[in-house]
């Protein structure tokens, strides 16, 4: 039976990856549960290294980490200041005191591991539901049946996901006809990004003007080995932006990338005429990934191989906050056009004329498709109803 306030503990890779984009995208969960009454508490424990942004390199200090994770409850939801335990190096405690946090893992309803990248804490409630809620499909899909040797700790990862008693996934399209991912044995339930609409309102209410650029922010080649399944190899994201390489010369607007990862190709983005800056200096901290989105026209990106070739239904979390943030996005399909609405506020593309033709129908009535953007948002990905529907389907039979 499902109880009007559970305690959820949620998970996510903020202390690892201290950087604008990827706080946004764990941490609306914690506040959005505790905005729907429940208790939640976020946990982090991946037992690696953290990335020091600023640094650029991975420490074994996680006095960063941590103060980053303090900083964005304290800005952003001050009422959770308290309610949250950084496990660095699966040794140190910081946020909640480890005894604090142990005795909440014993009474916890339930864990929901989003990305899967923490281990389950130890003295777990044996009643607690634990969900692995697959954010990378295809990727981790191929992963779990493949089992590649250049992943670290793959079998380790793949014990993991199987110790779950639930598995939702981001490919919404991973019940059609068309999607290629393969399903294994889990009984995958699909679920989104959840938006805290209120966090965004005020780059809403802040219209750009006509000469900032149309913007993404992404990370060219995210993997660290060949990802084959069946024969066929998948790749990251680099593989389809080459498709809409020669956009800015075809469009009026400016077109700007921020990007980041191994091999990016900057000098011949910059001859192709996108402007380029560093994705990670650019989005730091979760103000200034808020300030970069704002201080844009829209998005304009392509989505990673994998998603594309597999037809998932994958939506990007950052266009979810382009959306939020009343920013009209056009963007590559992977599938999600029968599931979310498309053509007004959110526009896709399989080419690059497409991808012309799409800004240019938005620059026609930019006011209006702005409105759209907001709206889809809204009705799409707004945190109480995204995440009561996922607590309802964790609590569902079918």
């Amino acid at each position: 039976m499902l109880k009007s306030r559970l305690r959820i503990i949620v998970t996510g890779l903020v202390g690892l990856y201290p950087v604008g984009g990827v706080a946004w995208d764990y941490l609306q969960y914690v506040i959005g549960l505790a905005r729907l009454g429940h208790d939640v508490i976020y946990h982090e424990d991946t037992w690696s290294w953290p990335y020091h942004p600023v640094e650029k390199t991975y420490t074994a200090e996680g006095s960063y980490s941590a103060g980053y994770l303090a900083d964005f409850f304290r800005t952003y939801a001050p009422d959770l200041s308290s309610r949250w335990h950084y496990l660095h190096l699966h040794e140190t405690s910081f946020g909640m005191e480890r005894r604090a946090f142990d005795e909440v893992a014993a009474t916890a309803d339930l864990f929901l591991n989003v990305s899967g990248a923490c281990m389950i804490p130890d003295g777990l409630s044996p009643s607690c539901i634990k969900v692995f809620l697959d954010t990378d499909p295809g990727y981790n899909q191929i992963m779990l049946s493949e089992r590649f040797e250049w992943s670290e700790y793959v079998e380790r990862w793949c014990q993991s996901v199987e110790a779950h008693d639930q598995h939702f996934t981001y490919a919404e399209n991973i019940h059609g006809a068309d999607c290629l991912v393969p399903k294994l044995h889990y009984r995958w339930k699909t679920t989104r990004m959840p938006m805290v609409l209120d966090l965004w309102e005020p780059l809403a209410a802040a219209r750009p003007s006509e000469t900032v650029p149309w913007t993404t922010v992404m990370t060219w080649n995210a993997f660290k080995g060949k990802l084959v399944y069946g024969g066929v190899e998948y790749g990251s994201k680099g593989v389809e932006f080459e498709k809409i390489m020669d956009l800015p010369q075809r469009v009026r607007p400016r077109l700007s990338v921020a990007v980041g990862g191994v091999n990016a190709p900057v000098d011949r983005l910059a001859s192709r005429g996108w402007e380029v800056v560093d994705g990670p200096e650019a989005t730091v901290t979760p103000a200034r990934y808020q300030q970069f989105i704002q201080e844009s026209r829209g998005e304009i990106s392509t989505a990673k191989n994998v998603y594309v070739a597999l037809r998932t239904g994958w939506f990007s979390c950052r266009s979810a906050c382009y959306l939020a943030a009343g920013r009209p996005v056009v963007v590559q399909d992977t599938g999600f056009r029968s599931i979310l609405p498309c053509g007004a506020g959110l526009l896709t593309f399989e080419t690059l004329e497409e991808a012309e033709a799409s800004l240019e129908l938005i620059e026609a009535d930019y006011e209006g498709q702005s409105l759209a953007a907001l709206a889809v948002a809204r009705e799409h990905f707004d945190c109480g109803r995204v995440l009561g529907k996922l607590v309802q389907d964790v609590y569902s039979s079918s």
